[in-house]
């Protein structure tokens, strides 16, 4: 299995990760030691900053397992800093038009053709670049911008979205979409459920890559939920969170060791 995303995102086979939320490298080393094969540092509801992003970076590439960061805003210097930084894609949330996705692109690309800015010393390039046109082929080939579409707005312009062939996958946030549908959270509903299979269909028909979140806490249900999408052409799968699964984990032990106390 590579430990490069992009890679991850091109297999066939059924490929695992999560979100980490609990700023600690030893988190990170425990996704990577117990099976996963990548991990998507979240700077939207983890509450860290890009300084400590990449340090969990750092963990994933010693544990062998690829990482994202989930930026903060789909803005051209908060996708740099995250390049920059050697996290090789973004998750860019809240993609809501096909202007959205244009600018999370260029973000990824250095200029005249982009948005993002230049610097010869930064992570990325070993702190000293120094064949600057070499090493924007090579960068430019490796990162990639995945399009987070959540909201009602993007599942309304989700046709236009998805004709960007640049963006390096697609990812559904049911949660955010039941809310923006006045549902309460309820990603179970048939509403939200058949949006997120809607959008799911037009990625696979025009070619893109698919990270589909998996939320249930019950590992049956989730994997009822991965023959489900599998069956729909997705093969990459980002389960529950860090803190959901050692919350689960933490409940099961409780109730366990509590019974007849």
């Amino acid at each position: 299995m590579s430990h490069e995303l992009k890679a991850i995102l091109a297999d066939n086979t059924v490929s695992l990760g999560t979100w980490t939320q609990i700023a600690t490298p030893e988190m990170v080393d425990l996704v990577g030691l117990n099976g996963f094969q990548f991990t998507i540092i979240d700077c939207e509801h983890g509450h860290f900053g890009i300084e400590t992003a990449e340090n969990l970076s750092r963990a994933a590439d010693a544990v062998g397992i690829a990482s994202a960061v989930r930026v903060l805003v789909n803005e051209p210097t908060a996708i740099m800093k995250a390049l920059d930084a050697g996290i090789r894609h973004v998750v860019v949330p809240n993609l809501s038009s096909a202007e959205e996705a244009a600018r999370a692109v260029a973000s990824t690309r250095f200029g005249p053709h982009g948005l993002r800015g230049a610097c010869p010393c930064c992570r990325s390039g070993g702190h000293f670049i120094r064949n600057w046109q070499d090493y924007v082929d090579e960068e430019e080939a490796r990162v990639g911008a995945i399009g987070l579409v959540e909201t009602q707005a993007g599942y309304e312009s989700f046709g236009e979205i998805c004709k960007n062939k640049d963006m390096a996958a697609f990812m559904f946030g049911a949660f955010d979409l039941s809310v923006s549908m006045g549902l309460e959270g309820n990603w179970r509903h048939e509403r939200v459920i058949g949006a997120v299979r809607d959008m799911v269909a037009r990625a696979v028909d025009t070619g893109h890559h698919v990270m589909m979140p998996v939320f249930s806490p019950d590992p049956s249900e989730c994997a009822d939920m991965i023959s489900d999408w599998r069956s729909r052409g997705v093969n990459t799968f980002v389960i529950g969170s860090d803190k959901i699964l050692v919350a689960e984990a933490f409940a099961t032990w409780a109730g366990a060791l509590s019974k007849g106390s």
